[in-house]
């Protein structure tokens, strides 16, 4: 599931960095085109997003049991717990924004008025359900796959 929610967010990703403004997140006419920030935002993002799909499938396939299972899973939690973080805060400022706390700043408001910011919801949404699947994932390779230093003995030994 890890894997596929990966897959959800760098699809976008590279149709945004190809021009096509489907499922954007605001007004795609003013965000930026044809440079580094919009390379790295958009194409950038993408390929970090399909690495993080790989990263997820080493996880649950055997071909990932060649990889060093602590650090495949430190990085994994870390990754899982920066990504839930950061879904759960955009979730936190929205409540805020809605109950009126909070302001936007006038170079935002435009955008947080617009119709698309809507998918806002989903995007974030994603990264919570892509950190607790990837953090579940790596807690299931840590509890299941005993380290190579135990030793294994026989019952009654």
């Amino acid at each position: 599931m890890a894997a596929g929610a990966a897959i959800a967010y760098a699809a976008p990703h590279f149709w945004w960095g190809a021009g096509i403004g489907a499922t954007f997140p605001g007004d795609f006419a003013s965000a930026p085109h044809g440079t580094w920030e919009a390379a790295i935002g958009y194409w950038g993002m993408g390929v970090v997003a399909v690495f993080g799909a790989v990263g997820a499938l080493a996880l649950v396939q055997p071909w990932g049991r060649r990889l060093p299972r602590r650090t495949l899973c430190a990085v994994s939690m870390t990754a899982s717990a920066g990504m839930t973080l950061w879904g759960f805060t955009y979730f936190a400022l929205q409540y805020l924004l809605a109950a009126g706390r909070v302001v936007s700043a006038p170079a935002f408001a435009a955008k947080d008025a617009d119709p698309q910011a809507a998918w806002g919801l989903f995007w974030y949404a994603l990264f919570v359900l892509w950190g607790l699947m990837l953090g579940v994932a790596a807690w299931n390779r840590l509890r299941t796959e005993p380290s190579r230093n135990q030793v294994h003995r026989p019952v009654g030994a």
